[in-house]
């Protein structure tokens, strides 16, 4: 096949693109992890595995073959099984011990990648979110999987995942059945995140179990809250009371003697609509207000991630016909964007560049380039600096952004204003005995 200018010019070979994968997927990670018996190590599951969430062809076995043909040449002398099913069963088994190694090896590195954005804001933000991925409407996925999105749809995974603000990366995430939960999701997460991590949140993460259970595990929080929210002003529970002082007290955790929660409201607006939000850090001085409203919009990089998982990565749906497979494929396209986001924000750190500023779809297309053109191929540019280019485009957009009808398009109506109730006769006396009762503990 005769070369093209632009062939030339784009030259990247796979082993370069192997030694940047090195750094964030060692072969020595492995070594825990025992695959005897199967025609796959540990190494090249986890390679295999990670490559094919980078290519773009959409059948699985086709994929396989195209993932295959890379590693033989970059492994001539390593023993690799020849067909999917042999893959995906070895994957399929040893997946639970493998994303256990890697998340923990990625996220040690995440802390030392970009540590002058490892804050914003002076907090150690984390950003979650929750979202639905289709999979096919086959028997077994319809029994296990289940739906609980719209009319119509077939079998889903639901996807839980805790984005580290500084770097745009992920730091954690859970999937299971599509009926699962985001907040018992959250949960599972909490002890992963590091101390005095502030987590900010979208409404539906508002609760009292749950904001609790985030006190309780050293972390400090920043939630939207609309009307399906009744707060409680001037119950005198808490030290000093300011105007901004809150509590969320629901009733069924009042009459168990559960103490309330206080909390600090802040109101922004966005240009359209009045914005409530909801903090457990009371001073001011160390989140203020115009702190809080640069986090919560910094919030918005978890929806960007989803929009790269589902339209750059094209994993909108899943191709497994079967759950564990299913969850399992959608497990290591996470990976893949992981690793992907890895390799580039730090080239992009090394350039002097911000995090935030990678553009997930110009470094996946370099990647898939250094790829195809292979070993024989001039190496014009390096892998690395071309990655460290994968930045979005600087221009300031003069008119709003706008998104044609489609039918997967989510239309929530956005939250409303939050019940603020000024508190009973009843409710004081009970928080003050609940007060008396705490001090003297």
């Amino acid at each position: 096949m005769p070369r093209t200018a632009d062939d030339t010019s784009i030259g990247v070979h796979r082993p370069e693109l192997l030694r940047a994968m090195r750094e964030f997927v060692a072969p020595c990670v492995w070594k825990a992890v025992d695959t005897g018996g199967w025609a796959w190590s540990a190494w090249m599951l986890a390679l295999g595995a990670i490559l094919m969430a980078w290519d773009p062809i959409a059948g699985l076995t086709a994929r396989f073959d195209s993932v295959r043909t890379t590693l033989r040449e970059l492994f001539p002398k390593v023993p690799l099984g020849k067909s999917y099913q042999g893959f995906i069963k070895a994957l399929v088994e040893h997946s639970p011990a493998l994303l256990d190694v890697l998340v923990a090896h990625l996220r040690l590195r995440l802390r030392d990648l970009a540590p002058l954005h490892w804050l914003r804001q002076g907090w150690c933000a984390f950003a979650v979110d929750g979202s639905r991925v289709e999979c096919p409407r086959t028997a077994a996925n319809q029994k296990v999987l289940r739906c609980a999105g719209k009319k119509k749809t077939g079998p889903q995974l639901f996807l839980t995942t805790i984005l580290h603000m500084g770097t745009g990366l992920p730091w954690a995430f859970r999937i299971g059945p599509g009926t699962d939960s985001e907040r018992n999701h959250l949960r599972d997460l909490l002890g992963l995140l590091p101390p005095q991590a502030l987590l900010v949140a979208d409404a539906g993460f508002v609760g009292y179990d749950l904001v609790t259970s985030i006190l309780a595990g050293g972390s400090q929080f920043l939630i939207r809250v609309g009307s399906n929210v009744t707060l409680l002003r001037q119950l005198g529970f808490a030290q000093v009371e300011a105007d901004n002082t809150v509590y969320l007290w629901p009733d069924k955790h009042r009459k168990k003697d559960l103490p309330p929660v206080v909390l600090r409201l802040i109101q922004l607006h966005d240009g359209r609509k009045p914005v409530f939000l909801l903090t457990s850090v009371p001073d001011a001085v160390a989140l203020s207000d115009s702190q809080a409203g640069v986090l919560y919009r910094m919030r918005w990089g978890i929806e960007v991630f989803y929009r790269s998982l589902k339209q750059t990565l094209t994993r909108r749906k899943m191709r497994s016909g079967a759950p564990r497979q299913a969850q399992c494929e959608l497990s290591w396209s996470l990976m893949g964007l992981w690793v992907l986001g890895m390799m580039s924000v730090r080239q992009i750190v090394v350039a002097g560049g911000d995090p935030l500023s990678l553009s997930v779809a110009t470094a996946l297309r370099q990647v898939r380039l250094a790829i195809r053109r292979g070993s024989g191929w001039p190496k014009a540019r390096s892998l690395l600096k071309r990655l460290r280019a994968a930045v979005k485009d600087s221009y300031t957009r003069r008119a709003p952004k706008k998104a044609r009808d489609w039918a997967h398009k989510k239309k929530d109506k956005p939250p409303g204003l939050p019940q603020i109730q000024i508190a009973t006769q009843e409710q004081l006396l009970q928080a003050k005995a609940l007060y008396v009762k705490t001090q003297a503990a």
